[in-house]
């Protein structure tokens, strides 16, 4: 049987700063009815960036929702239309303080796919010069590098929670692993 949900009915719930909400009646493929909420994102865009003595650029932040201080890779939202990979540059030199001289596609997240249509383009900063950290008004970050392997240990035992910084440190490592020994630097 196709899988599929027809909607049936909209209403904008609520307009924000950051999402939309939107209440969708649907039409399941075996004809039932079913109610939908749906979180409207335009997504995001993260930045792996390791310099040549294999270390990799962090960030602390405090984050409120979850009430603490973590580990993010540097990234922001998407202005509405706006390219993954121009996201991507600028969120890397406004919060860090580094250009990349190319970024290359790595991944993309759907953090909640249930309830939102969030998605987060990740990339791998190549070449990277320092420039001027440029933070928003109301964005405070501490910018921290650590050893690219300490960093994959702090995935793996749950000291980096933050789900597109977990998705981007293990797929530049299973990027790295797939490359012939020659390139791998």
């Amino acid at each position: 049987m196709e899988q599929f949900e027809r909607p049936l009915a909209q209403q904008k719930l609520y307009t924000g700063r950051i999402f939309d909400i939107e209440h969708y009646s649907v039409e399941l493929e075996n004809g039932h009815k079913a109610q939908r909420d749906v979180v409207v994102h335009h997504g995001g865009a993260c930045v792996v960036a390791i310099n040549e003595e294999g270390d990799l650029l962090l960030e602390r932040q405090f984050r409120f929702p979850v009430g603490q201080v973590i580990w993010e890779l540097p990234a922001g939202k998407l202005e509405a239309g706006e390219d993954p990979m121009t996201a991507a540059a600028r969120e890397l030199e406004e919060e860090t303080g580094y250009k990349a001289d190319r970024l290359l596609p790595l991944a993309t997240l759907l953090p909640t796919p249930a309830y939102s249509t969030e998605a987060i383009h990740i990339f791998r900063a190549e070449g990277l010069r320092q420039t001027r950290q440029h933070l928003d008004e109301d964005e405070h970050l501490s910018v921290v590098w650590l050893p690219f392997e300490r960093a994959v240990n702090m995935v793996l035992s749950g000291e980096i929670t933050d789900a597109k910084t977990q998705v981007g440190i293990l797929q530049t490592v299973a990027k790295w692993r797939d490359r012939p020994k020659k390139d791998r630097g």
